[in-house]
């Protein structure tokens, strides 16, 4: 959305796509993802991001032949501090550096540190992969918007 500031606390629909869309990833069999290689590199790297970037997490995802689809959550404050989570309706403010200020990557940063991470390791074993440029993203507001993008999301290896 122009002008929107995608490094601010809030719940974010990501899907990124490999470049021809082709299908890098595994296969579905019966309506079930199954990783290959390269697949098993995405998970890892995209596991590897809330660990790396500790004022996100990841809600719900999902990796197809040549797709992702993520819902990505952007905290008000590093997980590891304290504030108020976005989504949680918990108060964290029970630890002594609440004041701490976070800088926040946007979420084109966030993405850009996934492809660049997740592209290196899979070019050890195929020189040719690339991802599509850019991504496509909605920012969510409420929780039934939430739930059918989740639903959405498990459902999509069924559908192929």
């Amino acid at each position: 959305m122009h002008g929107y500031n995608y490094s601010r606390p809030g719940v974010y629909f990501l899907t990124i796509v490999t470049k021809n869309r082709i299908c890098w990833f595994g296969s579905i069999y019966h309506g079930i993802m199954k990783l290959n290689d390269y697949g098993n590199v995405i998970l890892e790297q995209l596991l590897w991001l809330p660990k790396q970037y500790t004022y996100m997490s990841l809600d719900e995802w999902v990796i197809m032949p040549n797709h992702i689809h993520v819902i990505v959550v952007i905290h008000d404050v590093d997980r590891r501090g304290t504030g108020r989570g976005v989504g949680t309706g918990r108060d964290l403010s029970l630890l002594p550096d609440n004041k701490t200020f976070i800088h926040r990557k946007s979420i084109s940063s966030l993405i850009g540190a996934f492809k660049t991470t997740s592209s290196k390791r899979i070019r050890l074993m195929e020189n040719n992969f690339r991802w599509q440029r850019s991504f496509y993203d909605h920012i969510i507001h409420g929780e039934n918007e939430l739930y059918n993008i989740r639903r959405y999301i498990r459902d999509n290896p069924e559908k192929g």
